[in-house]
């Protein structure tokens, strides 16, 4: 059983290590929480698209600079699905709930459900779409910088 020191510093541990990754998804939040509830891609119709080939989203700049930013971090679980079947997640409200009780000991859970919809939005796009209405980007990403917060000092 882990003493109460031994517990410290694998909280400390935990906020090195993801700290940094963090801080570079923080300058998304308010955009996101501006786009909350809103769709954030159109369907391209020019040139008569429609009519001869499949239509395909244009997505907010935004949100293609915070999908290729959450890419180059250590945010990306390829695993997400175990962390799904693990936490018995199945439904959007048990990510919701799961975001919201997640604490600095069960940051793989923001990982896997963050991983969730950035991975599955490379081929499902309107996966980045739903994930930025819903509000899971930005209850995860208020999530992560509160639970670092609370064991570091406080982010700009």
């Amino acid at each position: 059983m882990a003493t109460d020191k031994e517990d410290i510093e694998y909280r400390k541990q935990v906020v090195q290590e993801y700290k940094p990754d963090v801080e570079r998804l923080i300058r998304y939040l308010p955009w996101l929480e501006e786009k909350s509830g809103s769709d954030v891609s159109e369907t391209y119709t020019g040139s008569g698209i429609g009519e001869h080939s499949i239509t395909f989203p244009v997505f907010d700049s935004t949100l293609l600079g915070f999908v290729k930013e959450v890419q180059r971090t250590k945010l990306l679980d390829k695993n997400y699905r175990y962390v799904y079947s693990r936490n018995r997640i199945v439904t959007k409200q048990d990510e919701l709930r799961a975001i919201s009780r997640s604490d600095i000991t069960r940051m793989d859970i923001l990982k896997g459900i963050l991983s969730k919809y950035v991975m599955g939005g490379m081929t499902k796009g309107r996966m980045w779409s739903e994930a930025v209405q819903d509000r899971i980007f930005l209850n995860i990403v208020k999530k992560m910088k509160e639970n670092l917060e609370f064991w570091d000092r406080p982010f700009s």
